[in-house]
């Protein structure tokens, strides 16, 4: 696969970031930069993203299957290519029930739509899924290059590599704030993603599998969840947290900024991740 995604990447809604601050996440130190929630088909804000950058690659996390037309992100897929090879990563979910009045069969509704992608000409090593449970794990290493999973812990990643084995991207997201108080740190999870998301299926299914309880998903959250969720503290201590993930397989660790500017968590992540673990741009396998 001739595309690199880095040793960080930076996870963004759109209303988060901009051209501009593109550039500044690129300028930081960052391989990629996810786009996160479900952007529409046509991938024209990846594209404007990819206008604003040199090297940085842009991926998806996730194109919804339910609200992405399979054979127009293909369409986007190409024509982004061709003016920025190697640079654009498809993430590809099934999204949640909770959200989607269509949700159903999602394992053969996901397999149905990678068959799509692949019938329109999208290279499968340009395709990651966001694979939570062992069968899903299993589906993303027989058809795609590998997983961006996100609500996720470094057990989880030990898990996903273990089912994908060597030669596939792992590719986990973790939520990062830099916030020494960690009483406030966790008021400020628990009033977003994650503490928001608890009640999502998807996600509860996939911490009680981990070890969790329903006391530790009760409400927005135990302490013990949330801090297992987090990485909080100073820069040095965020930073240590997330390279527990590569201590357990990831080819890449993916970040979601917690707080009032995600741009400048973004930076003091990567600042403290340089000298900890070595070059934040490039391959480090």
């Amino acid at each position: 696969m001739n595309l690199d995604p880095g040793l960080l990447g930076a996870h963004l809604r759109e209303h988060e970031v901009t051209p501009e601050s593109a550039a500044e996440v690129e300028r930081a130190g960052y391989g990629t930069l996810w786009l996160d929630a479900s952007p529409p088909a046509d991938l024209a804000f990846a594209e404007e993203l990819l206008d604003a950058t040199a090297r940085l690659v842009v991926g998806t996390s996730v194109v919804n299957v339910w609200t992405a037309d399979a054979e127009t992100v293909a369409a986007s897929y190409h024509r982004i290519e061709g003016r920025h090879p190697g640079r654009l990563l498809l993430g590809v979910g099934i999204g949640h029930r909770e959200v989607h009045d269509e949700y159903a069969s999602p394992y053969d509704t996901l397999v149905s739509y990678l068959d799509r992608l692949a019938g329109a000409g999208v290279p499968a090593d340009r395709v990651v899924t966001a694979a939570l449970g062992p069968r899903m794990l299993r589906l993303a290493r027989d058809r795609t290059a590998g997983t961006v999973p996100c609500l996720v812990t470094p057990e989880h990643t030990r898990r996903a590599r273990s089912v994908l084995g060597a030669g596939k991207l792992v590719l986990p997201g973790h939520f990062a704030l830099v916030e020494p108080d960690a009483g406030r740190a966790r008021a400020i999870a628990r009033s977003a993603p994650p503490g928001t998301a608890l009640g999502v299926t998807n996600y509860a299914a996939n911490l009680r599998r981990l070890g969790f309880t329903d006391d530790d998903l009760s409400g927005t959250g135990s302490d013990r969840l949330i801090d297992a969720l987090v990485a909080h503290g100073d820069p040095a201590t965020v930073a240590t947290r997330l390279l527990a993930h590569r201590a357990a397989g990831a080819d890449h660790v993916g970040v979601h900024p917690l707080g009032d500017d995600p741009i400048a968590t973004l930076r003091a992540v990567a600042q403290a991740v340089g000298p900890i673990g070595g070059p934040v741009t490039g391959s480090w396998r």
